[in-house]
């Protein structure tokens, strides 16, 4: 294979790809049905106009059928005034008249049968254009149905776009609390070990770890005394019933 050839190809299947996604299946039926209703309206028009020959095809066979008879009359009339001559003219006529109905009817004919065949037509397609039109309002229909159901699935799902958006906005909140949490015990971390300290307290690591130990040493010394003074009460004789 050439690569034009693979090339066309290619190019080929990516235009297949983007009309299949840019077709809408509702308006390509409603544009089909269009196009039988304009084919059923030029029906229409050839068959008014095969029907409107076949008129005037049966008007000029009426009329030359009078002329034919009106010249047998004539004759006749000739005849009685012993005019043979006005009556083999008139007969003459009247043959004239009999082969332009002859030519006439075969032409109607053929015209009545081009009509009727239109008029069957017309009627074939009428119904079958009813028939489309009840199977493309049903398909439509079933289009809408099933394309709300895959939009309930696809957010059911995640698939779709608001459900997918929610659960990835869900997921960064929940990767920025995490990053909070490690960050804040990061910081506690620092300012435990003096590695950060408060800008509003000027004392010196040193200064700090000092006041940390006065402060344990002072709780303990407190702590000691409590208990040397609790034990002296329990001791010392009171007014209760020991002393009575």
């Amino acid at each position: 294979m050439s690569i034009f050839k693979h090339a066309a190809e290619i190019l080929e299947s990516k235009v297949n790809h983007f009309l299949d996604n840019a077709e809408d299946p509702a308006e390509t039926l409603d544009l089909s049905y269009e196009k039988m209703i304009a084919n059923l309206q030029d029906t229409k028009r050839h068959l008014a106009d095969v029907v409107t020959e076949r008129i005037s095809l049966e008007n000029q066979m009426a009329q030359a059928q009078k002329a034919a008879d009106k010249a047998d009359a004539d004759a006749r009339v000739a005849l009685g005034a012993n005019r043979e001559d006005l009556a083999r003219a008139e007969l003459a006529q009247k043959q004239s008249e009999l082969q332009k109905i002859a030519s006439l009817k075969e032409a109607h004919d053929t015209v009545a049968a081009q009509a009727q065949k239109l008029t069957d037509y017309e009627s074939k397609l009428q119904d079958h254009i009813e028939q489309f039109r009840t199977q493309k309002e049903v398909t439509k229909s079933e289009m809408a149905a099933a394309q709300a159901e895959v939009k309930v699935s696809e957010s059911l799902t995640g698939i779709g776009n608001g459900m997918n958006d929610a659960g990835d906005a869900m997921r960064r909140a929940q990767d920025r609390t995490r990053q909070m949490e490690a960050k804040a015990v990061a910081m506690d971390g620092l300012m435990a070990s003096g590695a950060l300290s408060d800008p509003l307290d000027s004392r010196s690591q040193t200064e700090k770890e000092l006041d940390e130990v006065r402060t344990t040493s002072g709780v303990d010394d407190d702590l000691t005394r409590l208990k040397a003074e609790m034990a002296k009460e329990k001791g010392t004789p009171g007014s209760g019933a020991g002393g009575a």
